[in-house]
C-alpha cells in the first residue's frame, strides 16, 4: 500500500517519478488565465483566518468548487458563501471532508495544507483545532504575494472587463518590489452578449469610458479598439471569451448594426441574429488581437446560472453554472476560417467543457497551424469541471493521440484563490506519469528520457513563455 499523498503522490513508476523530481517539480508557473483580484495583489492582502483564504470572505466571492460540494451536504448557504462564522464555515469544510472521498477536492485541499502551511495531518474533525491554529499561524506572515512567491509565480493573468480603468494594474506596474509580472487579460463578453438585458447599460458605461456616445456598431468597435490598445499598454497579452456556444454566420455590417440598436433597446434578439451580430464582432476583435500579436482564448461550453431562485438569492458566477450539449463545431470553423482566410487569425486557444468535445476540437484546431508558428490554434487544458484526474488524462491523451502534447501551453488555475497553486503540481504529476507509463510499457524509448525531460518542462512553463510573448 502506498503511503497517503507522500513525495511519489500519482506517480507509481520510477520514470513517472524521475521526470517529476528531476524536470518538472522545481519549473516556474505562469498562471495565465485567473480571477484574482488586482486590487488584493497590489494591497498584499492579509488574511483573517484559514476561512477566508481557504473558502470565501463571506460575500459571495469565493471558492466554487469547494461552495458546490458544501451544498450537497445540505448546509445553508449563509455558512457556505454568506456572512456566517468564520470558525462554523471553516469546520463545516472540515466535517465533510472525509466525504469527499473521490473527488479532487479532497486532493486540492491536503495539497493545499501541505504546500502552504507544512501541515501534514489528515484534515478530518479531530484535526480541525489543530489545523485551524497552526494555519492562522502562517497566515500572519504568508500574504498573497508570498503565496505566489512560494510557488514561484512569474506570471499572472487576470480577467478584466474593457471599461476596467486597471488602477491597479499600473500600480502593480510601478512597483518594484512585486517580484511577480501581473498582467490584464481583456473579457469583452458583455460587448458580445446583444441579447441579454444589461447590454444597452453596459455599452453607456462604455462610452463614459471612451467620452463618447455609442450609437452604432461602428462607434462600438472604435471603443472596443481603444480599450485594446489601452490594455496592450498596460502589459496585456492575451483575451478571453467565455463564449458558452459559439455563435457565427456571415453578415453585413448593417444588419449588424440593426442588431445592435435592437440589443440597446433591449428587443428581443433571435439566434439568427445572434450568430450574425456575435460572428462579427468576433471576427473584428480577432483582427484587432492579431495586430497587437495577442493570444485569444475560447472558452466554450458553458451552462450558466441554471438555478434561479438561487441567481435572485446570490447573484451570478456563484457556482451554479453547468456542462451546455449543444453542438458548434462547424460555427467554430467557420469563425476560425474566416479570420485565417485573410491571415488575421491570432494565436488561440481552444477550451471545452463538455468532455465529447476533446477529440473534435483537437482536431479541428490542426487545421489551423501556421509556418514559424509553435501550436498557433490549440486546445488548452482541461477545464472547470473537467479540473480533475480523469479530465485531465483525457485532455492529455487526446493531445498525445491527435496533437502534440509537447506543444501545449500546460495548466492554469481558473481560480478566484490564493491557494489554488498546487493544482499546477497536480497536473504536473499526471502529466509525468503519463508519459512514464509510454516508456515503462516500451511505447517510447527509455534512451530519450533527456528529450522527455525537456518536452515536461516546456509544457509545465517554457511553451507558455514562448506562446504568449513574455
Amino acid at each position: 500500500m502506498q503511503k497517503f499523498m507522500d513525495k511519489d503522490f500519482l506517480l507509481t513508476t520510477e520514470t513517472a517519478k524521475k521526470l517529476y523530481h528531476e524536470y518538472a517539480e522545481n519549473m516556474p508557473i505562469i498562471d495565465y488565465h485567473c480571477h484574482l483580484q488586482p486590487k488584493e495583489i497590489y494591497e498584499d492582502k492579509k488574511f483573517r483566518n484559514l476561512a477566508e483564504v481557504w473558502l470565501g470572505a463571506g460575500d459571495r466571492y469565493g471558492d466554487h468548487y469547494k461552495w458546490r460540494a458544501l451544498r450537497a451536504r445540505g448546509y445553508e448557504e449563509d455558512s457556505i458563501s454568506g456572512p456566517d462564522d468564520d470558525y462554523k464555515k471553516y469546520y463545516q469544510f472540515v466535517e465533510s471532508m472525509p466525504y469527499f472521498v473521490g473527488n479532487p477536492l479532497y486532493h486540492w485541499s491536503h495539497l493545499e495544507m501541505q504546500r502552504y502551511f507544512g501541515i501534514y495531518d489528515v484534515i478530518n474533525p479531530k484535526n480541525a483545532q489543530k489545523i485551524w491554529d497552526s494555519a492562522n499561524k502562517t497566515l500572519e506572515t504568508l500574504t498573497a504575494r508570498e503565496m505566489m512567491y512560494k510557488f514561484n509565480v512569474k506570471t499572472v493573468c487576470t480577467t478584466d472587463d474593457p471599461v476596467d480603468s486597471l488602477e491597479w494594474h499600473a500600480k502593480m506596474n510601478a512597483d518594484k518590489t512585486l517580484k511577480t509580472t501581473v498582467r490584464p487579460a481583456f473579457r469583452p463578453d458583455k460587448a458580445i452578449n446583444v441579447e441579454l438585458d444589461w447590454f444597452g447599460s453596459w455599452v453607456n458605461q462604455l462610452a463614459k469610458v471612451v467620452g463618447y456616445e455609442i450609437t452604432s456598431l461602428d462607434l462600438l468597435t472604435k471603443a472596443l479598439a481603444e480599450r485594446i490598445a489601452f490594455f496592450d499598454k498596460m502589459g496585456s497579452k492575451l483575451s478571453d471569451h467565455a463564449l458558452d456556444v459559439v455563435c457565427y454566420a456571415p453578415a453585413t455590417y448593417e444588419e449588424c448594426n440593426e442588431i445592435f440598436l435592437k440589443g440597446m433597446k433591449n428587443e428581443p434578439i433571435s439566434v439568427e441574429e445572434q450568430d450574425k451580430y456575435k460572428g462579427y464582432v468576433l471576427l473584428f476583435l480577432g483582427r484587432e488581437y492579431n495586430k497587437y500579436g495577442w493570444v485569444q482564448q475560447y472558452h466554450i461550453g458553458a451552462l450558466r446560472n441554471n438555478s434561479k431562485s438561487m441567481l435572485k438569492k446570490i447573484g451570478p458566477d456563484t457556482g451554479y453554472d453547468a456542462i451546455e450539449d449543444q453542438n458548434y463545431m462547424a460555427k467554430l470553423s467557420q469563425l476560425l476560417g474566416a479570420l485565417d482566410e485573410t491571415n488575421e487569425l491570432p494565436k488561440t486557444i481552444l477550451y471545452c467543457l463538455n468532455p465529447r468535445d476533446n477529440y473534435a476540437l483537437t482536431v479541428l484546431s490542426g487545421c489551423f497551424q501556421k509556418e514559424g508558428v509553435k501550436g498557433r490554434v490549440q486546445v488548452g487544458t482541461a477545464w472547470w469541471f473537467l479540473d480533475q484526474q480523469d479530465g485531465m488524462r483525457q485532455n492529455l491523451e487526446t493531445l498525445m493521440q491527435v496533437g502534440l502534447v509537447s506543444q501545449s501551453v500546460g495548466m492554469l488555475t481558473d481560480s478566484r484563490s490564493f491557494l489554488a497553486y498546487p493544482r499546477h503540481e497536480y497536473y504536473r504529476r499526471i502529466l509525468c506519469q503519463m508519459l512514464g507509463n509510454l516508456v515503462e510499457s516500451g511505447q517510447y524509448p527509455a534512451e530519450e528520457i533527456e528529450t522527455l525531460g525537456k518536452i515536461v518542462q516546456d509544457v509545465c512553463y517554457n511553451n507558455a513563455k514562448e506562446f504568449f510573448g513574455f
